[in-house]
This record gives structure tokens, C-alpha cells and sequence, in this order.
């Protein structure tokens, strides 16, 4: 199960959404009333309804006073019961505490308060993310819980979770009285982690003052007087014809001795894959306790180190534009 919403292509589930949208509108802290709670039998209260017929129509026949009082005995706990199970959801609320960041493929999880009014107990209320089984919820002695839903999570960025389902069975199991509920629960979900080597210590380029200076063939440093062995490429030759001694030319190269975690490394791959393999870098950095910065077209972050640190480049590798490049 992915957390998106997606009610394209499926007109129904479009109508559904919409008359839930205007029945049971969105809210971070919610009360559950007769307008969002829902109740039907089961198919073992179906089950349960088709014995009583059956029973009947076997009193009827044999006019047998016995199976007459077990029939309408039955048929009265039937009648009762979703009274009890409608009444194990009225008046819950619930609100949403705050949700965690997740990587795309694990599990986000969001915190959610359960709390009942009065002192009527309230058991085996299920809350969570169809087709998963969601946790239980029993408020027996305390008036409200802390309850941590989690959901598996797909695609990165900001992602905005489905309606959450409430239900009970309780007493019997023979109705189920349920809601849908938009908490507006959203999560941040950074892009997976995929190894892209080690770690481009130095690799980038420098700026500004920082950096280290090693010989190479980028920028002219200076004229050293000729030494047997030099390459004649880098002969002043205009020097020499001007009625100078032979000097040769000597380069130098600036590259940053920090780490930094540049978009411009991976060329060649795409996006998600980029992302995909900064982030590897981000923690792999994080780890080795290694200041490192982050270069995005657009963004940049210069380098530290620190959970906040961390946060604030994984937020940016997952917010970054889905259409780029």
C-alpha cells in the first residue's frame, strides 16, 4: 500500500471522495459524530441473521415453544448489539501530534491522540492505512492514548496520506461500525539510498580563498628559469624570442579540500538516481562525522554537520523539482 491519493480513472471513487469531503471534512483534530460514523452487519452478523431465520421458520413448523424463546432471545441480542458497537466510536477524538520523515521504500509514521469522553470504556478499536492491519486501540482506566500509524511510502517529496480508517467490532464481531478520517496527515519522504562510490573528498571545485593548490594544467602560476626534461608545450616561447632566458610555464590547480556533495558529479544519470546517490553520500558523511555541503541547481548549502545539518540537505534532495534535470 502507497500513501498518495488517487481517485483517477475511477469515477466512483472520485463521488465517494467527494461526498466525503462534504460529510467528513478535513481537520487535523476530529470528533467522531452520527455524520462520519458508518455501521452495517458483518458476515458472521449475516450469518448470525440467517440461523435466526432458520430458526423460525423450525419453531414455526414444529411449533416448539423452546426454539420460539431461543429465536426471539437471539433476535434481541441482534437488535441490541449496534447499539453497543456504534456507541464503542461516538464522541472519540482524535488528532494528529506530528508525523516523521521516512525514505522512499520504508515506513513513514504519524503520532495520533485517541482520547474518549466520559467514563464509558472504550476496546479493540482498529485504526490505520487499508489493506494494513493498522493497531488496536483499548481505553480502559486512562482517557486517552498516544497511538504511532505507520504507512509504507513510495515516492519522495511531500506526500499527502490517505484518508485513515476507524472501526470497531466489538462486542460480538457481528456489525462493524467505521469512518474515514482525513487528519491531513502529510508526509516528508526523502529519496532512497543507493551507493555511488566513495565519498568526492576534494573533487570539487574550489571557491573563492578555500581550497588546496596542487600543480596541474589549469591557471597560469608562474615562469620557472628551464630545466632539462620540462615539456617543451609549456615553453615561453614569446619570452625566449623577446631576447630572455628559456623559462617554462607552470600551472597550478585549485580544488576544494571540503566535501562537497555536487549535483555536477554524477553527470550521466538521472534525476532520481542523482538524488539517490547524494543522499547516500549525506549519510555516509554524517557517519564519518566529515563536514560536507550540498549543490543543487538552485540550492546550495554550505558545510556542517549536526542532525539539523543533516535535515536541512535531505529536505532539499527531497523537495527537489521532480521535472529536473
Amino acid at each position: 500500500m502507497s500513501v498518495t491519493r488517487n481517485t483517477a480513472g475511477n469515477p466512483f471513487r472520485a463521488l465517494a471522495e467527494r461526498w466525503l469531503n462534504r460529510r467528513a471534512p478535513r481537520a487535523r483534530a476530529i470528533v467522531l459524530n452520527h455524520r462520519r460514523l458508518f455501521i452495517l452487519p458483518t458476515r458472521a452478523g449475516l450469518g448470525f441473521l440467517l440461523m435466526i431465520a432458520l430458526l423460525w421458520l423450525l419453531a414455526t413448523n414444529y411449533e416448539n415453544n423452546l426454539v420460539f424463546a431461543l429465536t426471539f432471545l437471539l433476535a434481541s441480542v441482534f437488535v441490541v448489539l449496534p447499539v453497543h458497537t456504534f456507541a464503542n466510536l461516538v464522541d472519540l477524538h482524535l488528532q494528529l501530534l506530528s508525523t516523521r520523515p521516512a525514505f522512499v521504500g520504508d515506513f513513514a509514521e504519524a503520532d495520533i491522540n485517541v482520547r474518549r469522553e466520559g467514563r464509558r470504556k472504550r476496546e479493540r478499536i482498529q485504526l490505520g492505512w487499508p489493506p494494513e492491519g493498522g493497531r488496536y486501540v483499548d481505553l480502559y482506566d486512562q482517557a486517552g492514548t498516544n497511538v504511532c500509524i505507520t504507512a509504507p511510502v513510495v515516492a519522495r517529496g511531500r506526500v499527502q496520506a490517505p484518508r485513515l480508517r476507524i472501526e470497531s467490532r466489538f462486542p460480538l464481531g457481528l456489525f462493524c461500525c467505521w469512518s474515514w478520517l482525513d487528519l491531513d496527515v502529510e508526509f516528508l519522504v526523502y529519496p532512497r539510498p543507493v551507493s555511488a562510490g566513495p565519498l568526492p573528498v576534494g573533487v570539487a571545485q574550489s571557491e573563492g580563498e578555500s581550497g588546496e593548490v596542487h600543480r596541474g594544467h589549469d591557471d597560469l602560476n608562474t615562469l620557472k628559469p628551464y630545466q632539462p626534461g620540462d615539456s617543451l608545450r609549456h615553453l615561453a616561447w614569446k619570452q625566449y624570442a623577446a631576447g630572455r632566458d628559456l623559462y617554462s610555464k607552470e600551472y597550478e590547480s585549485r580544488t576544494d579540500g571540503r566535501l562537497w556533495l555536487d549535483w555536477e558529479l554524477l553527470n550521466g544519470r538521472d534525476v532520481e538516481t542523482r538524488l539517490s546517490n547524494l543522499c547516500h553520500w549525506a549519510l555516509q558523511a554524517e557517519r564519518q562525522q566529515l563536514a560536507y555541503g550540498l549543490r543543487l541547481p538552485g540550492t546550495r548549502i554550505a558545510p556542517a554537520l549536526g542532525p539539523k545539518h543533516q535535515q536541512q540537505v535531505l529536505q532539499a534532495l527531497a523537495l527537489f523539482p521532480k521535472w529536473g534535470s
